[in-house]
């Protein structure tokens, strides 16, 4: 494995998909051991050529001799290409590259929804990605769908029947409570509330997969349910005491 030297990705330290494929390159050889930084730690001096907003939203590989900056899909392929000419010659290919930029986009403006985090005030560099309706309007209708299919593989009597009314109730519930917001919070807020509800679904999958080989009692799936249901509940509520933390 050939080592991209010199090279530093800046992270998003609140971010566990960002930390695993960071400390991944670093183990896997592909970067040095000062191959990672956290985005909070930039000095004054790397701030005058890195562009500090596009890296909160693009992750940013730094040339700490050139003092040069390349950012999000761009940085990645030149970590990966360097071990693997191939892998980058193929990335770099216009439409594979324009749907690897969507996917990034996707991914990195809705990354604070998916797996929400605390912002620490008493740190004035705040990995936070800039609100795009674009992409957390396509993300919460992905889950919505998402979580239609997964549910209604599940067992779609028993959904539409004890399940639907009890969704629809909670739903407005909560878009009640946060009406005195901006349209962006609220949309923040739908965010994890439909993460929370795609999460819950994929953790049906057990039980999907068990029912193709298995014939269980009704009984078993309601209780089954039930649980997913209360574990969908306690991650909201986590949720909206993070939101209601960092809007103070």
């Amino acid at each position: 494995m050939k080592t991209l030297e010199n090279q530093t990705l800046l992270y998003d330290e609140d971010c566990p998909l960002c930390l695993v494929y960071t400390s991944g390159f670093i183990k896997a050889g592909m970067l040095d051991k000062n191959g990672k930084k956290p985005y909070c730690q930039l000095s004054d001096e790397e701030q005058n050529f890195i562009d500090v907003k596009r890296a909160s939203n693009e992750i940013a590989l730094v040339d700490n001799e050139n003092k040069t900056v390349i950012y999000g899909i761009d940085s990645l392929l030149k970590v990966i290409g360097f071990s693997f000419p191939w892998m980058e010659k193929i990335g770099n290919l216009k439409p594979i590259k324009f749907f690897l930029k969507k996917i990034y986009s996707f991914i990195s403006y809705n990354r604070k929804v998916i797996i929400p985090s605390k912002i620490k005030k008493e740190i004035k560099l705040q990995c936070v990605p800039n609100f795009n309706y674009k992409y957390r309007i396509l993300y919460i209708l992905f889950a919505i769908v998402t979580s239609s299919l997964l549910i209604n593989k599940f067992d779609d009597n028993f959904i539409f029947s004890k399940t639907l009314l009890f969704t629809t109730v909670l739903f407005l519930i909560q878009n009640i409570l946060i009406l005195k917001f901006s349209r962006e919070i609220v949309i923040n807020y739908l965010g994890n509330f439909a993460t929370s509800i795609l999460l819950g679904s994929f953790l049906l999958l057990p039980i999907i997969i068990l029912k193709s080989f298995l014939n269980l009692p009704e009984t078993i799936y309601q209780i089954y349910f039930y649980f997913i249901i209360s574990i969908t509940i306690i991650d909201i509520i986590r949720r909206i005491k993070i939101i209601k933390f960092n809007l103070k």
